[in-house]
Order: structure tokens, then sequence, then C-alpha cells
């Protein structure tokens, strides 16, 4: 790995590097492009090339964005869905995501370069609550101005150290790439752990859709709970007799609720991951009975005979 090769193409090619990787690292592909910021930006030799990197690093991620965007508004939760199915930990549900998205609204989207996982999920999210494409772009530039000025400013407040980083790493590359990749382990490692205690916490008892059936159409009164996103339900159409609650305001959803019935809790997540954290929540909060149910929303809609 000669880190002094890199340091030279960059500095020739330093403009589309800068756009390639912030394109690739915003469309979704596991590509660092902070690095490469920070770097950019103490080998810019003037204000004018500093504002080329800042124009490439601006236009890489409204790109980016703007394909997610128009994925989202043109087929809304599928897409949704399908970002959660590809989390490596399946617990981080889309549909938390959308709620903090709607309750924060376009402010949303100036943060969300800098909180890992938003960034990908919050342009989608946009375009299938479809919000305006102006505004969108408006909110995606200045965040990715936000974020991109502020790595290349860094990068270039600290150009002696980056510079002198670099050179160390040059003298030790072996070790530089050992390191690297026992951090990239450890990130692996932590990750899979993660998914692991998942599904340990998972080993709670569901309800088939079957057994909802008779138990909605039994005498013993029984609460179900749709944790759907607000996206799905607009598109999809609420369940009669759930009610509607985010997992940020569960328990005011459900406050009202003796705490001796039988509660179902649905969702559309991987794994019924939404509706497995949002049973074990409520059993905690003294609720006696609280099941997901198995399969979820599909689940549900195979039951009912609309698959």
């Amino acid at each position: 790995m000669d880190i002094a090769a890199i340091s030279q193409t960059l500095q020739r090619d330093a403009v589309w590097v800068v756009f390639l990787n912030v394109l690739l690292q915003q469309i979704g592909l596991p590509v660092p492009a902070v690095p490469t910021l920070l770097l950019a930006g103490s080998l810019a030799l003037s204000q004018g090339q500093f504002g080329q990197l800042l124009a490439a690093a601006i236009l890489a991620s409204v790109i980016a964005d703007w394909i997610w965007y128009m994925a989202g508004r043109a087929f809304g939760y599928r897409v949704l869905a399908g970002l959660c199915k590809l989390s490596i930990n399946p617990g981080s549900c889309v549909s938390q995501t959308e709620a903090r998205f709607i309750r924060w609204g376009v402010g949303s989207l100036v943060i969300a370069k800098f909180i890992p996982g938003f960034s990908t999920v919050a342009p989608p999210i946009a375009g299938a609550l479809r919000m305006g494409l102006s505004g969108f772009l408006l909110a995606a530039s200045a965040g990715a101005g936000l974020w991109a000025g502020l790595a290349l400013g860094a990068g270039w407040i600290l150009r002696d150290e980056v510079q002198t980083a670099i050179a160390a790493l040059n003298e030790r590359a072996g070790t530089a790439l050992f390191v690297l990749l026992g951090i990239a382990a450890l990130w692996l490692g932590w990750k899979l752990w993660q998914k692991y205690r998942f599904r340990k916490l998972c080993a709670v008892p569901h309800i088939t859709p079957d057994e909802l059936l008779n138990a909605l159409g039994g005498e013993q009164p029984l609460r179900l709970l749709d944790l759907r996103g607000a996206t799905m339900i607009a598109e999809a159409g609420p369940i009669p007799g759930a009610t509607v609650a985010e997992h940020d305001r569960l328990l005011e959803a459900v406050s009202d609720w003796p705490k001796t019935l039988p509660v179902v809790t649905l969702c559309a997540c991987p794994e019924d991951a939404g509706a497995v954290q949002a049973a074990r929540q409520l059993l905690k909060a003294g609720y006696l009975s609280v099941r997901p149910l198995q399969g979820g929303y599909e689940a549900w809609l195979a039951a009912h005979g609309k698959q």
C-alpha cells in the first residue's frame, strides 16, 4: 500500500476523486468519504481549488440523494423495506427513522449526513412522503455543503498534521494496513454481535395470523398495535381496529389501555424487528400479555386474502 502514490493521485485528480468517492458512499456502498475529504482538504493549494473540491462533493452528494429520492417517490415503502433488509442490524427498523424524519421535517436533511445510516434512508423517505423536489434539493445541498465543508476545512486547517500522518503511514505501510484491517474486523464483529444479540431478544412468544383472527373474533378483548411507518399506512391504508403508534412514543399510545388486556404488535420490518422491540418494551412497562405478530404486515395481508 503506497500512501504516497495515493496522495499524488489525489493531488493530481482531486476533484474527480472526491466526486466519485462521495457519490459511491452516498449511493450506499461501504466506501468511506471523510478520510478522502480530509486528505483532499490538506492538499488544497488555494481557495479556488478548495471551492472546486467542495462543489464536487456537494454535487456528488446531491446526485446520490436525488436518485434515492426518486426511488422513494416511485416505489414508496418498498424501497424503505429493502433498505431495512440490507441492514446488518435488523433492529434498526426504517419505520423508526421515518417517524423521526416526519417529526423533524426538512431540517433532518441538513443534519442527515452526520447521523450514520440516516443519510441513506432520509432521501427515499422524503420522496415517499412526496416532499417538494425544490425544497428537497435545497435542504440536501445545504446538508452536503455543511458536511463536506467541515471535513475539507478540517483537512486544510490540520494540513501539516495530516501530511505528517501520511508520511508516517507511508513508512509503516504494512503496519498501517494491519491496523486498518483490525479496525474493520472489530467493526464487523460488533455488528454481528448486535445481530446475534437481537436474535436472542427475539425469543419472545409470537402469535400466528390464524390465532390473531380467532382472537379478534372472540369474546375476550384484544388490542392491536400498528407500528408501520406513515408512508406505508398512507399507501396501503390503515388496519381496521388497530391503533397506530410510533416507537419513540409507544407508551403514550397505550397509556389508557388496561395492562391486563392482551396486546399484539405488528410491523413491516424484517424478522418482525420493530414488533419485537415494542413487545419487549411493553412487557417491561408491566403489560401482562404482549406478542408480536409472526410475519408482520405481510402475514396479516395473507391471512385476509389480500396478497
